[in-house]
């Protein structure tokens, strides 16, 4: 078996992966990103909604089952970059009280071992970073921050109605931070897909554009593509990690290294540390809590399409505009509570890809004369909700999601405001665990190594050399996109690994 060795191995090439990468390059250790695929390739398809969504072309071909062990093929995508070459650009800061113990409908949404303000420079370092655009000061329960590193992403006249009309009911929509490269100076050509696309033109604000290619002219950093990483290895005492085991290109390496960062997203880091079971840790790598797997949240996402029948929506990038007026609740029902955001333009391809049954014409009718609205409400952490291995290294996603009510009453309040806003009709779709949006929580941290895998630092309670980067750690969900809380925490615990180091 051939041996690597490095200072520091960092598994998976997201946007935690590549944000530890980034505060550790120049240090004088040896980094080395191992990402099991490979780089997406630019062509034609990457726009092209029947590939995307109805031929599933970049999606995993792997196979999952769920509660019931019925068969599935899961919204996984394996590119340098993570899923932030798919995702919609959208970079939130967490509002304050999604730090702190709250609870909905009865249950609990536990407390984070960090605070805002603990996140608060890291937040401002991922913006820059990521090159966020947004306005400060109109979103009513924004945290504080200065103001954005870029102005806000203009409203394509569509858009701009809809935001009049919202304002018009007393409400305060205001710019979604998005993270890409507009501007005149800019590559976006507002190409009209980018939300679940990959962008052709290196304007989206992912991973691999905006921090793993300027890491790789480091010499002390490497990127090992199509290198999975299966399983870590741990010393005699079960302490220390000292290996990972890799399969690349059908060859099994064995990669050393002082310290580990395991960032390959909420449910392949857990199934690495299951996979990871030995005779000092027979239930899996930190895993003493039992913790390990379980309170698998994914949010609650239903899609809004508001349909005017006699009218075209020509807008060709949406995602300009967000409302949290009901953040923090309903006037009569606190619990009742989410962030609104637009989502990418629905094409007819993506209707038939979801509804089968749906006659072409219907549907690209409708993706040509709706206006496509994303109702965000918190899933609350269920201990059962979980993913396991099964015999012969089976993966089972068995998820309960948690204030399921709570949020059908938010989008109720949601499809009035959007009806009022002058669409007609107001039609729904929710998406379930199957896609790969905003997985977390498997890998919880916290301050009880009895309750939690992981300590405020995201290192493993019981393993001082390995950290857990994604959003596996997050004890809550919050309701809004995660991608910029991992970046800041990741710019966290990289900083804290530079400076434990003394370099």
């Amino acid at each position: 078996m051939q041996t690597i060795r490095t200072d520091v191995a960092i598994i998976g090439s997201g946007v935690g992966g590549s944000a530890v990468a980034h505060q550790l390059a120049g240090s004088g250790a040896k980094i080395l990103i191992l990402e099991r695929g490979d780089d997406l390739p630019n062509e034609p398809q990457n726009s092209d909604a029947e590939a995307v969504f109805v031929q599933s072309r970049y999606k995993t071909t792997d196979e999952w089952v769920d509660a019931k062990r019925a068969p599935y093929r899961p919204g996984q995508y394996y590119y340098v970059g993570g899923h932030t070459k798919f995702y919609g650009t959208a970079m939130f800061r967490f509002r304050e009280s999604d730090f702190t113990h709250t609870q909905i409908d009865g249950a609990t949404s536990p407390a984070w071992p960090v605070s805002y303000a603990d996140l608060a420079p890291y937040y401002a370092a991922a913006e820059r970073l990521y090159g966020v655009r947004g306005a400060a000061g109109v979103d009513p329960t924004e945290p504080p921050r200065d103001a954005f590193p870029h102005a806000a992403i203009p409203h394509e006249p569509v858009i701009a109605a809809l935001s009049d009309r919202l304002r018009a009911q007393g409400l305060h929509p205001f710019a979604m931070p998005s993270a890409i490269d507009y501007g005149p100076d800019g590559t976006c050509r507002r190409c009209g897909t980018c939300d679940a696309f990959a962008c052709r033109f290196d304007a989206k604000g992912d991973a691999d554009k905006r921090v793993l290619r300027p890491l790789l002219a480091h010499s002390d950093v490497r990127l090992d593509r199509n290198a999975k990483v299966t399983r870590l290895i741990t010393d005699g005492e079960g302490k220390h990690i000292v290996a990972a085991e890799v399969l690349r290109s059908g060859e099994i390496l064995r990669v050393e290294a002082q310290v580990f960062a395991l960032c390959a997203g909420a449910i392949n880091s857990a199934l690495i540390l299951l996979r990871s079971a030995c005779e000092a840790a027979p239930d899996g790598i930190a895993n003493r809590s039992d913790v390990v797997g379980r309170y698998l949240m994914n949010h609650h996402l239903t899609g809004l399409m508001g349909v005017k029948p006699f009218t075209t929506n020509t807008t060709k990038f949406p995602k300009t505009l967000s409302l949290n007026d009901f953040y923090h609740g309903l006037p009569d029902d606190p619990d009742a509570r989410g962030n609104i955001q637009m989502l990418g333009n629905i094409q007819g391809a993506m209707i038939r890809a979801t509804y089968p049954r749906t006659p072409r014409a219907a549907a690209d009718w409708l993706g040509r004369h709706s206006v496509d609205v994303l109702a965000m409400g918190e899933d609350l952490p269920d201990r059962e909700s979980r993913v396991r291995l099964l015999d012969g290294d089976r993966v089972q996603v068995d998820y309960r999601p948690g204030g399921r009510a709570a949020h059908d009453r938010f989008v109720r309040h949601v499809r009035h405001v959007l009806r009022r806003a002058g669409f007609p009709v107001v039609l729904r779709h929710s998406f379930g665990i199957q896609a790969p949006s905003h997985q977390c929580g498997t890998v919880r941290m916290g301050d009880d190594p009895a309750t939690s895998a992981l300590n405020a630092m995201c290192r493993a309670h019981d393993h001082p050399n390995l950290y857990v980067v994604d959003a596996g750690f997050f004890p809550s969900s919050a309701a809004l996109n995660p991608a910029l809380t991992i970046a800041a925490q990741a710019l966290r615990v990289g900083a804290h690994l530079r400076n434990a180091r003394a370099i």
